[in-house]
């Protein structure tokens, strides 16, 4: 008789990331992230390398003050040094802003971390398609 093992888990978290079709229109969202806590040192450095190499080198993340709680003014992400900004705007407290110097800027709508996989599908669709 044997025994069939589980899969193993894999050693770093799926990175629950989805992107809208690039176009040549510039949006107000650029895609959906959902990240597993408010910790941003823990949660930076996978969504910073699993965006698309076009992107280039993203140097400043902007987070809401309100909503993520304060961290250093600056990482060390895959040996680059990111800056860390907290805005105080109430006007978009659930995005982050990623700059590239000379490649763009990416407005990403945040799914907080504890809502239900039945509730953060239909959002980060909508985030990601492509009617603006």
């Amino acid at each position: 008789m044997t025994t069939a093992l589980p899969p193993p888990l894999p050693s770093h978290p799926v990175l629950r990331l989805r992107l809208a079709p690039r176009s040549g229109m510039p949006r107000p969202i650029d895609g959906a992230w959902w990240p597993r806590s408010y910790d941003l040192l823990a949660e930076l450095p996978s969504l910073l390398s699993g965006l698309p190499r076009a992107w280039g080198q993203v140097t400043s993340v902007t987070v809401n003050g309100a909503t993520w709680p304060a961290a250093p003014g600056r990482m060390l992400v895959s040996n680059q040094v990111v800056r860390l900004h907290r805005a105080l705007a109430a006007s978009a407290p659930h995005t982050v802003v990623l700059l590239a110097p000379g490649r763009g800027r990416w407005d990403l709508l945040v799914v907080p971390p504890d809502t239900t996989e039945e509730a953060a599908e239909p959002l980060m669709a909508a985030a990601a398609s492509d009617q603006e």
